[in-house]
């Protein structure tokens, strides 16, 4: 798999010098949204993936595959939500990175570590559920959390090792008395970028999909679940469906565009101030999934909401028989609902 590489075009940030100068619009206004908006973030962030990641640590037994890339995920998040102070420092200050290189080549790395990790481990816990409720008995041989760890210890070393040139190479420029960190969306790609957007979201984005559509036919057909949990699961694939539309899709078609056309010579400045702002945009909708995976957390993992209802002075069994999983039919599905709704 071939991950975008962001170092191969930072080196173009300084050759268009027309370019940079149409998007150089000091705006206090769109700086002070985007500050307080990755403020806002990282506050949720924080506190919804810092009280799952101390869940699923504290599981005992045997966690579910479906729990163990959750686990994963909010791990991908934390790691990520923890520079979104530095990108709001960024804009309160006027778009001037004062943190240096180190931090500067951190953030890019982060971002897109984050964003890869959280892509492919949402079509992995997609891919285990559907293997949990269309094939509940053929998939328990390999439907181990053993495996969905080794599995996710893959990608994270598969994400970073794509990501590392990040780390290695220049990432800050001096811009007219400004220090300007290049990835906070002053990298400029080349059009080979495209095919490395192409193969980073494209693969995981159809496997979501096209396994969340089967489960949804699957439950059409006359699941044995109860009405609760089949709610609960259309719940489920409805949000990560929403996470992926909101949070990552925006940002891949953005790219494109930008990529596509932000280089060219015959654009106005009003056309390639637009482009800028709508890549800056986009990229800030790409840390929103930190704030909405707790959500996934919450329908998708049952010892996850029971400690939040115990946390909120509820029962955890109040208003819903659905958490205990218990199914009206065969051993297949009760596997399927007590695992995975």
């Amino acid at each position: 798999m071939t991950m975008e590489m962001p170092t191969e075009e930072t080196s173009l940030v300084l050759n268009n010098q027309t370019t940079e100068n149409c998007e150089q619009v000091n705006n206090t206004v769109e700086n002070l949204i985007f500050g307080t908006y990755y403020i806002l973030v990282f506050l949720l962030a924080v506190s919804g993936n810092g009280l799952a990641l101390w869940i699923f640590s504290r599981q005992r037994g045997t966690s579910s595959p479906s729990n163990v890339f959750l686990l994963h995920l909010a791990v991908a998040d934390l790691s990520y939500v923890i520079i979104l102070p530095l990108r709001a420092t960024y804009h309160l200050t006027g778009g001037h990175w004062p943190f240096g290189e180190i931090p500067c080549r951190l953030a890019g790395f982060l971002f897109y570590v984050n964003m890869y990790a959280s892509l492919y481990f949402l079509a992995c816990m997609a891919g285990d559920r559907y293997l949990a409720v269309v094939h509940a008995v053929r998939s328990l041989k390999i439907r181990h959390s053993r495996y969905a760890h080794i599995t996710s210890f893959c990608l994270w070393a598969l994400v970073t090792v794509s990501m590392a040139p990040l780390l290695v190479t220049q990432q800050t420029v001096e811009m007219e008395g400004t220090t300007v960190c290049l990835q906070l969306y002053r990298e400029k790609a080349s059009r080979r970028a495209l095919i490395s957007l192409a193969v980073a979201f494209t693969p995981p984005f159809l496997v979501t999909l096209a396994c969340y559509l089967f489960i949804v036919r699957s439950l059409r057909k006359g699941s044995r679940l109860e009405p609760t949990l089949r709610l609960r699961a259309l719940r489920t694939i409805s949000l990560v469906m929403l996470i992926y539309i909101v949070c990552f899709l925006p940002y891949h078609a953005s790219r494109a565009i930008y990529i596509l056309g932000y280089s060219r010579q015959d654009l106005s400045c009003g056309v390639q101030r637009g482009l800028a702002l709508a890549n800056r945009l986009t990229s800030s909708l790409t840390c929103m999934n930190g704030a909405l995976d707790p959500l996934v957390y919450l329908f998708g993992a049952e010892k996850f909401r029971g400690t939040v209802q115990r946390l909120l002075c509820k029962k955890p069994g109040s208003g819903s028989s659905a958490t205990s999983g218990e199914l009206k039919g065969t051993h297949e599905s009760s596997v399927s609902a007590k695992s995975e709704f």
